[in-house]
């Protein structure tokens, strides 16, 4: 009897072990892709910017001499200026047209689920389709919008040419580009509100803007929440727009921390120098977020 007791508990510990086996298998995908294109190059970025290294020569320790020069880059600092006025501008225009976009696709408009569609393509649109398409329109001799201007009397203007404005005109068509997605999270928001309380405010006679300001913004706070911390790490991070439009230039005057850590890497490949840039960008992101999350987190109820 105790010999079967035995046998049965080595069956119910090979089966609880034959269980637990299974779902390392079905995790190792995500495990693994987690520590191989996450975690390692994270931690490798750490450790090769300690160090010289142009990818053909062997590496020089210098400890945080990357860092000390990194500070002094007179283009290092004009890229980290331009990309704070690139979140400066884009977040909140971004997300205020998002918003306003998703207000009018959840009116109950015959052919809406159209309009929606057309306010979606951008985003699904390739990228380098779209900065291809806007290098046009904002070309200084014969674009559309130069020659659209010219008709009610303003001259021609180098949105691209600009040094003054050139950022800014990008950062306009990543916005044009992007706001259907900001749009499609807003108006799933905004449909998960119970009808009830919009019953409930006409009965009280409540304004359509003090409905928008009273019950759907409050309770829209998750969903920009999320789209708040998403917009702000994607601006940190811009770098095709640039790449595409106008590789920097004119001058340094669209030079951003990603576009110039890419060229430091690729262009003249001091690979240490581009990780201290990488380095400094992951700090830079990461404190955004949490300071995000302890000002903004704390407001928010699900």
């Amino acid at each position: 009897m105790k010999n079967e007791i035995l046998s049965a508990k080595g069956k119910r510990m090979t089966l609880a072990q034959k269980d637990a086996m299974t779902g390392y298998i079905f995790i190792f995908p995500a495990v693994f892709g987690l520590l191989a294109f996450y975690i390692y190059p994270i931690i490798s970025q750490f450790v090769i910017s300690t160090y010289e290294w142009n990818v053909l020569s062997d590496p020089v320790f210098t400890g945080l001499e990357n860092y000390i020069t990194l500070f002094r880059d007179e283009i290092y600092l004009t890229s980290l200026s331009n990309t704070t006025k690139w979140v400066l501008f884009y977040v909140p225009t971004s997300i205020l047209v998002s918003f306003i976009m998703a207000l009018a696709m959840d009116m109950p408009v015959k052919g809406i689920g159209f309009f929606r569609t057309v306010f979606y393509i951008p985003v699904i649109t390739p990228i380098i389709c779209v900065a291809l398409l806007f290098v046009w329109i904002y070309n200084k001799e014969f674009g559309i919008l130069n020659y659209l201007l010219s008709l009610v009397g303003i001259p021609a203007i180098g949105w691209l040419n600009n040094t003054h404005i050139a950022i800014f005109s990008i950062s306009l068509m990543s916005i044009w580009k992007w706001a259907g997605y900001n749009m499609l999270i807003l108006l799933a928001a905004l449909q998960g509100i119970p009808e009830t309380l919009y019953e409930a405010a006409e009965i009280d006679g409540v304004t359509p803007f003090k409905k928008v300001w009273y019950i759907k913004i409050p309770l829209l706070k998750p969903a920009f929440f999320y789209i708040i911390i998403t917009s702000i790490i994607d601006a940190f991070q811009v770098f095709t727009e640039i790449y595409i439009m106008t590789k920097g230039g004119p001058g340094y005057s669209t030079y951003t921390i990603s576009y110039y850590l890419y060229s430091n890497a690729f262009e003249y490949g001091q690979m240490g120098y581009a990780c201290a840039i990488a380095v400094v960008l992951f700090i830079i992101i990461m404190t955004c977020t949490l300071i995000q999350n302890k000002l903004l987190g704390k407001n928010v109820t699900y």
